[in-house]
């Protein structure tokens, strides 16, 4: 029988405990290569669990029920869970009635909801194409937008650790970039006036690239079978589309008609020495971490590829103790030098010139979600004549680093040559 993930949290809390305690109370002499063998061995067990607890989280975040969504949903605005249940069950049956049968498959209480939406949206957005249109446009309800974003989320990458804001409609937004970093107060004697103190700051263009999730096809079987929770089918498909292109994009984007990315935003920390071409050291990441203002290193961590971590967890210290140690709780991460790190596999690998490793305050990144999320179901011929539907996603999304000290977040790059 297969462990709960509780037990295998548990299992996985004591391996790290024992890990630490062997760590903390091993040093010099004592750390034979016996100890160090010890060590590789319950390090290899923590990463077989970690392996297992992930997919058991995989499940659970697209397994959500609708007493879940509405209680977050009563967190923001206010009504009950049970009354916000009532909104989420009528939405999902809009959803499911035209996802199988298109506008057509609606009743005229279900046709009334979608034009009443439509109506507001272009008053709200001052667009037509958020409309059910010939080509089966849909308007999602805003409960599917959000839990479609929270679904990106869970992808992980930059929206894990960055700043993020959700706007109902699209337009541009000049937003703020303060310097504090070299700012201080003063002593002011009595009926004597403060200083001026002026404020570096600047502001940033945020706007909202339009990204679609490439066309969907889903099996008329899946459509026609009534078990089958079609919203969370579409939802989880399109999510995870617009999450990959748009984590991309927040990671390594170059700015040029798409979102500038973490990477090419950072400014540089450490350059590796010549001939140091897919590898780092501690030195490495000593000097990278203090290349970071000490205001910002008090939320810094790392960010990286996870071929990365699997070098930098052969990192020993001079007593050759692993720089990498294990979480012990849910609450406690792992770490590296003291710090949590985040995996994200758009960032680059090592290799010559790359700038592999980012580490700082990741909450000066800012991502930008429009709510406005519109569907499209297209049922011609080429699909049908293979017993196919197809579903489309538009949404916007924006994302920078609004840093205007330029030391909050810093990249390690490797030598060129």
């Amino acid at each position: 029988m297969t462990q709960s993930i509780q037990a295998l949290r548990e299992e996985r809390a004591a391996k790290a405990r024992e890990a630490r305690n062997i760590l903390e109370s091993k040093t010099g002499k004592d750390w034979t290569e016996a100890v160090k063998n010890q060590v590789d061995g319950i390090y290899a067990d923590i990463d077989r669990l970690d392996d297992q607890i992930s997919r058991h989280d995989r499940i659970l975040t697209i397994e959500d029920s609708l007493e879940q969504r509405a209680g977050g949903v009563a967190d923001r605005d206010g009504r009950s869970v049970d009354e916000n249940t009532a909104i989420l069950a009528r939405e999902k049956g809009i959803f499911n009635a035209w996802a199988r049968g298109g506008h057509e498959g609606l009743d005229d209480a279900q046709r009334a909801h979608v034009k009443a939406r439509r109506d507001e949206a272009q008053r709200i957005y001052g667009a037509q194409s958020v409309g059910t249109g010939s080509a089966g446009g849909f308007l999602a309800p805003r409960d599917f937008s959000a839990t479609m974003l929270e679904r990106m989320a869970a992808f992980g990458g930059m929206r894990e650790v960055a700043q993020i804001i959700q706007t109902d409609s699209g337009n541009a937004i000049d937003y703020p970039t303060v310097d504090e970093t070299g700012s201080e107060g003063e002593i002011v004697g009595e009926s004597v006036a403060a200083s001026a103190g002026d404020i570096t700051f600047g502001t940033l263009d945020i706007g909202a690239f339009k990204y679609s999730s490439k066309v969907v096809v889903v099996p008329l079987e899946l459509l026609q079978d009534s078990r089958i929770d079609i919203e969370s089918y579409v939802n989880v498909a399109l999510a995870n589309r617009i999450a990959r292109v748009t984590n991309r994009h927040f990671t390594v984007g170059t700015g040029v008609n798409q979102p500038r990315g973490a990477v090419v935003a950072a400014a540089s920390g450490k350059v590796g020495p010549a001939g140091q071409l897919a590898s780092v050291t501690y030195d490495d990441l000593v000097d990278l971490e203090h290349s970071v203002d000490p205001a910002y290193r008090t939320n810094g961590r790392y960010m990286f590829h996870d071929q990365s971590l699997k070098a930098l967890k052969k990192l020993k210290d001079g007593q050759g103790r692993p720089l990498w140690r294990p979480g012990v709780t849910g609450g406690d991460a792992n770490d590296i030098l003291g710090y949590g790190y985040t995996i994200n596999q758009h960032m680059p690998v090592m290799a010559a010139s790359a700038k592999s490793i980012l580490f700082g305050d990741f909450k000066k990144y800012l991502i930008r979600d429009v709510m406005a999320v519109t569907l499209f179901r297209f049922a011609d011929s080429r699909y049908l004549e293979k017993g196919q539907v197809a579903f489309l996603a538009w949404s916007r999304h924006d994302g920078d680093l609004i840093d205007a000290s330029n030391d909050a977040l810093k990249t390690f790059q490797h030598a060129a040559s």
